[in-house]
């Protein structure tokens, strides 16, 4: 940090670099899954959140981000629709294949 850098613009600048590599990656996810994917930035707990993102294709996946402002600027960076929930239209929208479906059974089923 700089003599002229506050401690405050040296976070902002850290959490834009965090944004722009986690952007990389979401932005890959939508390309793969049909160029346009929706989302959604939820708290994980005090020291991450989750984004989920749904590709026009129903694939869905997410990426883990070390803070709520750095998931929701990645998301801004990569274009995602962000969404207020993971309910309704959205996901309606995820298609499972055989592996969500064996491994939802199994925990039903205690394994």
């Amino acid at each position: 940090m700089s003599s002229a850098e506050t401690p405050a613009a040296a976070a902002d600048a850290r959490t834009e670099r965090r944004a722009k590599r986690i952007a990389k990656h979401l932005t890959a996810f939508s390309k793969q899954h049909g160029g346009n994917a929706d989302g959604v930035v939820e708290y994980v707990g005090a020291v991450a959140t989750r984004i989920v993102l749904v590709g026009q294709d129903g694939a869905w996946g997410d990426q883990v981000a070390p803070s709520y402002a750095v998931g929701r600027r990645a998301v801004e960076l990569a274009g995602i629709t962000l969404h207020d929930s993971f309910e309704g239209e959205l996901a309606l929208k995820v298609r499972t294949g055989p592996y969500e479906w064996k491994r939802m059974a199994g925990i039903q089923l205690g394994g």
